[in-house]
């Protein structure tokens, strides 16, 4: 079933050295929103690196359960060689079992390692239980022996964005049949269970140090399993899982190949054109989840929960590419089901339920178009209707955050002091590092191609449109009367309020290069029609290998690189840093322009092995060599480069 994913694979040059193999990191989830994630070196670089990270009542409430299990050979000779890897805020490496890994490849999505002592070799493979919070890992014996192997699983029960101290009462322990059971939350269970119960102090991350954030834990040793492998193909299994904890789960070997099988049938589903399309479109499952309440998307791994424009922007690729029309009709009926004031909430990650964006809603609007074009869906078309003539109403009546249209051209306006309200939402201190008040040009490119979906679709189904049609036409000749700009290309932001940073008019309209504008030309009714000069102006300053950059180099407030601590991070987050999921909208604008753009995915289907594997990143840095930053595995820089590729095939 299904073609062959590309291959991802390392041998001793990239697995035996930190450098190397700490910076590429591996993904398996449960469908639920928790995983299982690390690197191919062993080594735990970040505070969410665990074998089993177990998702709450919403996939942002996270817990970091088994962090990590530590195998070590006892050879005949009775010699132990350990095979884990741990950095301490010493700074010292122990143990250094990385040094003798000969092998890591990912096997249809399924991570497994050899190490090699001598003529013994050691494999492990792991994999989740989908629609459980569930691990299952394998060590098989493939050639010498016999040997002994034991398994030291370092424990806690923490929030993922957090730490645990030994200065805390230690995690709770049950003793329970071949295994325990920590804090009553997850169980641990495998052959030869011997409890030992101490802490491990001063566990270090370096990838939290690099972000500024805090870099060390304690970790709870709990107690280690023992096993014999007295011949090639043995095989010693542990299995750790939440929930039920008194139903025992399927046997780690059937976990993964389950999974497997799993991986097989869902890229079959997909109908992938290649290798790259395959590894795309299984790399699209990992985001896909059932929040309790239905279907829903994971914005990104390790640390995104659920953001409802991350949603709508990845919906297309995410769902409709992959083979999932019926999932992803439940998900907008719910989504159009939570509808308050005409917006989509933001987010729920925060702790609270935030309408803080002005875009999320308008998304919403071409999903939906996006979905029934693609499936002939008319009867969700007629159910959706009234929902989103509802959003129309709403915006031309005006809503939160300043949201309203302006009667004098139609356009939507937005802002309110202390918000960022676009996708370029980053804030330092709580003050907006791109306000954008006023009239974004993406936003009213947004607003006018929903506008003429709300219109298409109710004339598919034969009703009222309402107010959207006469509301598209003003739209469509404001946008097309306002953002020109003199240089060839748009403007960002017309109309700035006065205490907008670039200068004190009481209108201003900012022609900061951003790659904001290809929306207008890219999106199905598109108030502009895109022409190769300014698409070569936008490839000249902003394409890059992984994406575009979210401004030109030479602007005021440009940074090339996305590095440092929240403050530094934030305030390049949109000022140059690279955004992969742009290259769906640029690469539409080409195709649409009869500009051959297939030689652009080149970077990022390389960069497929080097960060997050077989995935794409959320950013990168805006200056060569574009070294990934932030999310390893970002929901719609996958679902962008999965729709592009296609399109422009």
């Amino acid at each position: 079933m299904g073609g062959p994913l590309i291959e991802i694979g390392f041998g001793p040059q990239v697995c035996g050295d930190l450098a190397a193999g700490a910076t590429r990191e591996w993904l398996v989830t449960d469908g639920l929103g928790g995983y299982a994630t690390g690197t191919v070196s062993g080594l735990r670089t970040r505070r969410y690196h665990g074998l089993l990270v177990v998702a709450g009542p919403t996939p942002a409430t996270r817990r970091v359960a088994l962090a990590s299990l530590d195998p070590a050979v006892i050879l005949p000779s009775g010699a132990q060689v350990r095979l884990g890897t741990h950095e301490w805020a010493s700074g010292a490496v122990d143990p250094t079992g990385f040094e003798l890994l000969e092998r890591f490849d990912l096997v249809d999505g399924v991570p497994r390692w050899r190490w090699r002592i001598g003529d013994v070799v050691i494999e492990r493979e792991l994999a989740m239980a989908y629609g459980s919070p569930c691990v299952g890992v394998v060590h098989r014996l493939i050639s010498g022996g016999p040997v002994e192997l034991t398994l030291a699983a370092a424990c806690t029960w923490r929030d993922a964005h957090a730490e645990r101290y030994a200065d805390a009462p230690p995690p709770r322990m049950e003793a329970v049949e071949d295994g325990a059971v920590i804090e009553a939350a997850y169980r641990i269970a495998g052959p030869g269970w011997e409890p030992a119960g101490q802490w491990w102090h001063g566990a270090h991350h370096r990838e939290e140090a690099e972000r500024g954030l805090q870099a060390t834990e304690d970790l709870w040793y709990a107690g280690g399993f023992t096993g014999r492998l007295e011949r090639p193909g043995d095989v010693v299994e542990v299995s750790a899982w939440a929930g039920e904890l008194a139903e025992r789960p399927a046997p780690a070997v059937e976990l993964v190949s389950a999974a497997r099988e799993r991986s097989r049938a869902v890229v079959a589903a997909a109908k992938p054109v290649d290798a790259v399309d395959a590894t795309l479109a299984h790399a699209a499952d990992a985001f896909i989840v059932d929040s309790g309440a239905g279907p829903d998307v994971v914005a990104g791994y390790p640390w995104f929960g659920v953001w409802s424009r991350d949603t709508m922007i990845a919906y297309e690729g995410l769902l409709l590419g992959t083979g999932r029309a019926e999932a992803g009709r439940e998900l907008l009926r719910r989504y159009a089901a939570t509808l308050s004031e005409g917006m989509l909430a933001n987010t729920a990650d925060t702790g609270t339920v935030e309408y803080n964006t002005v875009d999320a809603t308008l998304w919403f609007l071409h999903a939906v178009d996006r979905h029934v074009a693609a499936t002939g869906d008319t009867d969700l078309a007629a159910e959706l209707l009234p929902a989103l003539r509802d959003v129309v109403a709403a915006h031309l009546a005006g809503t939160r955050y300043g949201i309203r249209v302006d009667p004098a051209d139609g356009l939507l306006t937005q802002g309110a002091p202390g918000t960022a309200l676009t996708w370029m939402d980053a804030r330092v201190y709580g003050v907006p590092i791109t306000p954008r008040e006023g009239k974004p040009v993406e936003i009213n490119a947004l607003w006018v191609n929903g506008l003429a979906a709300v219109t298409e679709l109710a004339q598919l189904v034969g009703a009222d449109p309402g107010p959207a049609a006469t509301a598209h036409g003003r739209a469509y000749e404001g946008f097309r009367n306002r953002f020109p700009a003199p240089g060839g290309w748009l403007y960002d932001v017309v109309d700035a309020p006065a205490h907008y940073p670039l200068g004190g008019d009481p209108n201003v309209d900012d022609d900061a290069f951003r790659p904001n504008q290809l929306l207008a030309w890219s999106l199905p009714y598109a108030p502009l029609e895109p022409e190769p000069g300014p698409l070569r102006a936008v490839a000249a300053a902003l394409l890059t290998p992984l994406g575009l950059r979210s401004l030109a180099p030479g602007s005021p407030g440009y940074c090339d690189r996305h590095r440092g601590g929240p403050a530094q991070r934030d305030g390049a987050y949109h000022q140059g840093t690279v955004w992969p999921w742009l290259i769906g909208p640029y690469a539409t604008a080409c195709a649409r322009a009869s500009v051959d753009v297939h030689a652009i995915f080149t970077g990022l289907e390389s960069h497929l092995t080097e960060f997050g594997l077989g995935s794409v990143s959320e950013t990168a840095d805006a200056r060569p060599p574009h070294l990934a930053t932030g999310c390893p595995f970002q929901a719609w820089s996958v679902a962008e480069l999965l729709r592009a590729r296609r399109l422009v095939r």
